[in-house]
């Protein structure tokens, strides 16, 4: 993992990348629950470490299928509407930013957009109950968009040709190994963000994907590692 004192990012930023689940807010910890609830009822003995292993920053067809790989259980017809209701009601009820986010936000000196694994119904609720959507108007790009999910680098490179960016232009900010792989794959440096409850005080098993990318843990780092992303009022 790269030191961050000895960190720099590139000054020729011009887009940063918000992934959405574990990055902008803290859901992945409210997602794991409720997942592994339901698969629980239907003989799926899921452990937590798997679902950080196999699932984070993955989309629902990729989850769908490791369960049926893994643990020969195929997900019925009506479970994907079913976990996507409940997960809402658990967002509605619990779901907040991630620590000090809304205060970089407000003091971000580039333009940014949210790549998200997530479904279009999925982000646009959770930036909803988290007061996050006035952040990001016109500006949610999610993988029903593009053929492939992360860990391909479609999504990314799709939100840069939407926001107008090159690809090396581009910071993409995520909390997973197959976000930071679709990055690395995209051609855009990448930042990994351990500040949600999900990975606070744990030492994930990573791969050597993120062996090279810088780690913060708050958000007030981002601008230590680059100061030009502040905004000077």
């Amino acid at each position: 993992m790269t030191n961050l004192n000895t960190y720099q990012i590139n000054e020729d930023i011009k887009l940063v990348i918000f992934d959405c689940d574990g990055v902008l807010v803290d859901s992945e910890i409210l997602s794991k629950k409720v997942l592994l609830k339901m698969l629980t009822k239907l003989g799926a003995q899921v452990t937590g470490e798997y679902f950080d292993r196999h699932f984070l920053g993955y989309s629902f067809n990729h989850v769908s299928a490791k369960i049926l790989e893994d643990f020969t259980v195929t997900l019925p017809q009506n479970f994907r509407k079913d976990y996507h209701q409940a997960l809402m009601e658990t967002f509605s009820a619990e779901l907040t930013p991630t620590p000090g986010l809304k205060t970089l936000l407000s003091k971000l000196s580039l333009p940014c957009c949210v790549a998200t694994s997530s479904s279009p119904e999925r982000v646009k609720h959770a930036l909803k109950v988290t007061e996050l959507d006035t952040f990001f108007t016109n500006c949610v790009f999610t993988c029903s968009e593009v053929k492939k999910g992360k860990p391909a680098p479609d999504i990314f490179l799709h939100a840069a040709q939407k926001m107008g960016v090159m690809p090396k232009h581009c910071l993409v900010i995520e909390d997973s190994c197959a976000g930071i792989k679709a990055a690395k794959s995209a051609e855009m440096q990448v930042v990994k963000y351990t500040g949600a409850s999900h990975l606070k005080n744990k030492n994930l098993i990573n791969s050597n994907v993120t062996d090279d990318v810088v780690t913060i843990h708050e958000w007030i780092q981002l601008f230590d590692l680059a100061p030009l992303l502040m905004s000077k009022d």
